[in-house]
């Protein structure tokens, strides 16, 4: 009966040490998914910002044919292109300095001859469970295609933007006419494109709208909205009122003794 017990606790340590190993491998499969970068996000630089944050929760892989394009644009005579190349050498030097992130800087076979983005599909492919970060549209329909899970800056700064419900006020710069002949078109503080009707007369102002609706398309969101009235002047109605207290005064009836009044005052 001992020799049972004693079985019987070493199954359910044996159990439990299983079970445990099984976990730390699946969270680490988790926290450690490979997120490989393109010569776009590095000179776009946000993903610093993002990478700040701890959102990202993977380690950033960046191949050396990735640094070797950087290399070669800043290398060029193209002044704007290698001062963007530049940009992006020094973010990859700021994500190393960032705490809780790592950054692998891999080798890939860049003498291939193929290119980088072909390269970053086939590495992004091969690693089961890891993700492409780029601002390359066509990179990102490829990756796509391929089943590859794909994290676009663009497209978190478009989620991250403020909801705007109908029936909220909010100031608006309009800066230029709708496609209707009465509409004006401006932008919110984080470039939200807002459309107000009856609004072109106050082209180059800055006014209070109320939301009516916001529609969501590719190339973003978009709210409508109308003016909010302005109050009308007081002192004018006042006044009106007051015309028609006195005039009220003036049409009312006379009673007798007004009558009474009138003959004792009226000249003989």
């Amino acid at each position: 009966m001992t020799y049972l017990y004693i079985l019987l606790i070493l199954i359910l340590v044996e159990t439990s040490y299983l079970v445990l190993v099984n976990q730390k491998k699946i969270s680490k499969k988790i926290t450690e998914r490979n997120i490989y970068i393109d010569t776009s996000v590095l000179i776009d630089g946000r993903i610093v910002s993002v990478a700040e944050t701890g959102f990202l929760g993977g380690v950033i892989q960046i191949p050396k044919s990735v640094v070797a394009e950087l290399q070669l644009m800043a290398d060029g005579t193209d002044s704007e292109k290698r001062s963007r190349a530049r940009h992006g050498l020094d973010i990859i030097a700021e994500l190393q300095k960032i705490k809780n992130c790592k950054v692998n800087i891999i080798q890939d076979n860049i003498e291939t001859g193929v290119g980088v983005d072909d390269q970053l599909i086939f590495l992004a492919k091969q690693d089961k469970g890891s993700a492409l970060c780029t601002l390359d549209f066509n990179l990102n329909k490829v990756a796509t295609v391929e089943g590859i899970p794909v994290l676009n800056v663009n497209t978190l700064a478009l989620s991250l933007r403020l909801q705007y419900l109908p029936g909220e006020k909010i100031q608006v710069h309009l800066t230029q006419k709708g496609q209707e002949s009465m509409q004006a078109v401006g932008n919110t503080p984080d470039g939200t494109m807002v459309v107000v009707d009856k609004a072109a007369k106050k082209i180059g102002e800055t006014v209070e709208i109320e939301v009516v609706r916001s529609l969501q398309t590719q190339a973003g969101k978009m709210v409508f909205g109308k003016l909010v009235a302005q109050k009308n002047n007081n002192n004018t109605n006042t006044k009106v009122k007051t015309n028609k207290s006195k005039n009220t005064k003036l049409n009312k009836p006379k009673t007798q003794e007004d009558k009474i009044i009138d003959l004792i005052n009226s000249p003989r």
